[in-house]
Order: C-alpha cells, then structure tokens, then sequence
C-alpha cells in the first residue's frame, strides 16, 4: 500500500511539471518557478530515471522503483516531445526584407552594459525596434545617437517609476524613424495602467498607422511579487487585445506561464510567440549562459 502510494503521489506530481496547465498551477508557486527551466526539468527526470533502474537491483525494492522508473520514463518522454515541438534553436534569424520588421530586445541591467555595445548589437541585428527594459532614458538617448552616428538613426522612448536612478524603475523603447513618429500613451507614462512593479512603455503610432510597440517588463516571480507577477502577465496579454501590436522585453516568464492567457490562437492574448515560432521556444534567455 506504501508502495502503491509513493507512486501515484510521484506520478501526480511528475504530471503537474509536464502539464501545469492542465492543472491550472502554472502560475502558482513554486511549480512557476520550476517550469521556468523545463529543459532542466527533462534532465531532471532523465537522471533520475537512470538512478531508479540502478536501484531496482535490490529485491525488496524492485517492484516500486521499476514503477517509479515507468512514471519517470513517461515524464521523460513527454518534456522531450514538448522541448523538440517549441524548438531547441536555430542558427540564423529569418532573413530581413522591406516589409519586415526586426525588433532586438535585452535587459541591460543599468550601468551593467554600455550604450556603445547596445548600439554596436542593434545595428549589427539591423534592428528597427530595440526593447530595453532597466535601461534610463539617459542611456537609452547615448544608444540613439551612437546608433545615428553608426547610420542608423533611432527616435527614444521611455517610462520610469520614482526618481532614485534606480534603472530597474526605467524601461526605455527606440523605434526606427522608418516606422513613423510615435508617442508613448499617457496611461503608461503615468502607470495608471501599466506592470505592477517595474515598468513598460505602449507607443502608439501618432498618425494612426502602423503598429502598436510594447517594450515589456513584467516583476520576476518572487515569493513576494507572485500577485504582481501574475497582474503583469494579465495586463500585457490586454495590451495584445488586436491586431498589429509587437510586444519584447523581459517578461520573467515562458510560454508554459502564459497558458490560458492567450486568444484567437495567441499566445499572450493575440500575440504569438517569435521564439516558438523560429524554433527557438526551448532555448533559455537567462541566464544567457
């Protein structure tokens, strides 16, 4: 009866990480937190699928580590198959046309980076949109001009919380001047209706043509600021509401985090995710090594 227990209680809880949304747990901690790594998650299973059959040697044990090893082989197989489906990465970005639009993001962490290595790795993307979330506007303006300088001229946009320098309080949006002017809305700017803790920016096209942008930040899930957390996964889906909106930054989470947060087919709201889309879903961000 031990045995038959420890192994539907281990099959339960192999489930939940292979298929949080089924259970309605993936934004619920601390199961976010470890879905957040799901390629570690496979590897997990695959040692200790090796593990358990090393043990099953032992008579009296056999019996519950070979059924233990049959959930921990299903586990394996079924995070294999969704790490393969979303993508393991691809070596070159789709190829740049007239009708495209190429949108880099990074979270420079502040003084962590350079403005001149921001711009040097914009232009060398060819990038018409840069999404930089804990970047000040004072940063985001030495990109711009180093980037003009560079022959590539960008317009800067930005939201900021408080007035401490603190550059987590800053996320900062250049736009290329080939995509028409722009004008950061008013609700962002203020934060009467924006992420919870760390801020985005929602630039609208000022002639009313051409894309809705939305450099993102959402609060990582921290024990204390899974609420937030939550609110900001929320709040960027309803800014993908329609058509013809780009949304990058740090959104502190993958598309395991945004289940049921998607419409029409989306992702997060109508949005898709490039990175699944370009076979890279499976590929981690952060840390970057």
């Amino acid at each position: 009866m031990l045995g038959i227990l420890v192994t539907v209680l281990f099959a339960i809880a192999s489930a939940v990480l292979t298929w949080p949304a089924f259970f309605r747990v993936e934004r619920t901690l601390p199961v976010a937190q470890i879905i957040a790594f799901r390629t570690i998650v496979t590897a997990a299973f695959a040692v200790l699928l090796l593990v358990l059959l090393l043990f099953a040697v032992i008579r009296p044990l056999r019996k519950l580590l070979l059924a233990l090893a049959l959930v921990a082989a299903l586990a394996l197989t079924a995070n294999i198959v969704v790490v393969l489906d979303r993508g393991v990465g691809t070596a070159t970005l789709p190829a740049k046309t007239d009708a495209s639009v190429r949108v880099m993001t990074w979270n420079t962490a502040g003084d962590a980076t350079a403005a001149d290595t921001i711009a040097q790795t914009a232009v060398a993307m060819s990038a018409d949109v840069v999404s930089l979330p804990e970047t000040t506007i004072e940063t985001g303006e030495q990109v711009a001009i180093a980037m003009r300088e560079l022959g590539q001229p960008m317009w800067a946009y930005h939201t900021e919380y408080g007035t401490d320098g603190w550059a987590a309080d800053s996320t900062t949006l250049l736009i290329s001047p080939s995509l028409g002017d722009y004008a950061v809305i008013a609700s962002s700017q203020d934060g009467s209706s924006n992420t919870s803790t760390v801020p985005s920016v929602v630039a609208m096209p000022t002639s009313g043509e051409g894309p809705i942008i939305v450099a993102a930040h959402a609060v990582a899930p921290r024990e204390d600021a899974m609420a937030g957390w939550r609110h900001d996964l929320q709040w960027l889906a309803d800014q993908c509401a329609e058509d013809g909106v780009i949304m990058a930054g740090d959104f502190n989470a993958t598309v395991d985090h945004m289940a049921r947060l998607g419409t029409d087919g989306g992702d997060l709201g109508q949005c898709r995710d490039a990175a699944v889309t370009t076979s890279n879903g499976a590929v981690g961000t952060w840390p970057t090594s």
